[in-house]
């Protein structure tokens, strides 16, 4: 479950300083995806897992210091040890708890609420260019039950990179229409480094001046729109 360990990050949870865990195994194949390590069974079996209880221990060794615990990965949602792991977290650790994720489990992400702080969820592009961004791996359906989902919760966010042919102006203005009014959407412009498919190493990134003008698009459905790079 857990392939890797970051003791401190001051950019993955909002307004806290937090410990990342990478949990290993996703169920897309987004071709312009960089975290290949924890995504390619063939890949991921090479990195052993590290005990939970190892974790526990890190934490408590940097409680006082941080003030959450981030989960990403790959997809955190797929392993069936993660709603107990985080609820040990919260009752031995007493951290806050962040959660990334693609937004294709629904059923998944219910059962783990009612331990997280914050969710932040992918859009990957408009519902019907949805099989595109995802190598095929996924319907538009669940994902707006997740989108649903959290838009109940408290802190979230919501977030799209910027791929060219797979998300572009007309796709965001199509996605502010399914996600009706959120609190926060944030954009990110595309990497062209080590990507799944390696075509996509070869595709420029958008510009700035297009990033803040897509951005403009976002500010009429949601409360605060931010650009990561």
């Amino acid at each position: 479950m857990i392939k890797s360990f970051l003791g401190t990050s001051v950019i993955e949870f909002p307004d806290k300083i937090s410990s990342v865990v990478f949990i290993g195994g996703c169920n897309l194949r987004c071709p312009f995806c960089h975290n290949l390590d924890l995504v390619l069974p063939e890949l991921l079996k090479r990195i052993p897992d590290i005990p939970q209880s190892k974790i526990i221990d890190e934490l408590k060794n940097r409680k006082g210091f941080i003030d959450g615990v981030s989960f990403t990965g790959g997809e955190p949602l797929l392993s069936p040890e993660l709603p107990d792991f985080i609820k040990k977290i919260k009752e031995e650790v007493k951290l806050d708890i962040k959660i990334d994720t693609n937004g294709t489990l629904p059923g998944k992400l219910r059962e783990v609420l009612p331990f997280v702080d914050y969710i932040a969820m992918d859009v990957k592009t408009s519902p019907l260019k949805y099989p595109l961004a995802t190598g095929d791996k996924a319907e538009f359906k669940n994902v707006e039950k997740s989108i649903e989902i959290i838009k109940e919760t408290e802190n979230y966010e919501f977030r799209t990179t910027m791929v060219p042919g797979i998300v572009n102006k007309e796709d965001i203005k199509k996605i502010c229409e399914q996600t009706g009014k959120v609190k926060k959407y944030v954009l990110q412009n595309f990497r062209n480094v080590k990507t799944l498919s390696p075509e996509f190493s070869e595709i420029e990134s958008y510009t700035d001046v297009y990033i803040k003008e897509t951005a403009l698009i976002l500010e009429e459905c949601a409360e605060t729109v931010e650009i990561r790079n």
